[in-house]
């Protein structure tokens, strides 16, 4: 097995879907993200949005937790199988349309690309593209993320 077959470079990998009912949309805006069309239905109502929606750190954090619970491949290559570590950062992070209350968003990873490390000799840096659509089909959140992983 070679790296770009445990990555699985270019394969869209199912992570699974988030319901965003009402309660937690509410119980996340108010710890992390209390803007008043993220708390108050009456306000969402009279905002831009028209009705309660999800933040979109809310998106984004289903995203990170169906991602974890979804691992790659088995190593079956030679030598130690490769173990994730940090990730450095993620870009190109856009909020394409607003998640209401009741949706259920699906979420994807694609591998796009991996290289080496000239910085930390044994690892290798992976993008992943990560992607949430709704359930008529549209994406509500994209954006690529990095993360280290050591392969030696």
């Amino acid at each position: 097995m070679t790296l770009d077959e445990f990555f699985e470079i270019g394969v869209v990998t199912p992570l699974g879907t988030h319901l965003f009912d009402a309660e937690g949309i509410k119980a996340f805006a108010r710890k992390y993200d209390p803007q008043p069309f993220h708390i108050d239905e009456e306000a969402a109502k009279n905002s831009v949005f028209g009705g309660l929606c999800a933040s979109g750190w809310q998106t984004a954090s289903a995203w990170m937790k169906r991602n974890l619970a979804t691992p790659m491949k088995v190593w079956t290559g030679e030598g130690p199988a490769p173990v994730f570590g940090p990730s450095p950062g993620i870009t190109n992070l856009k909020w394409l349309k607003p998640v209401y209350a009741g949706e259920t968003v699906s979420y994807s990873r694609t591998a796009l690309s991996h290289r080496p490390m000239s910085s930390r000799p044994g690892w290798q840096l992976l993008t992943v593209r990560a992607e949430g659509v709704d359930s008529t089909g549209a994406k509500v959140i994209e954006f690529d993320s990095a993360v280290l992983v050591k392969v030696e």
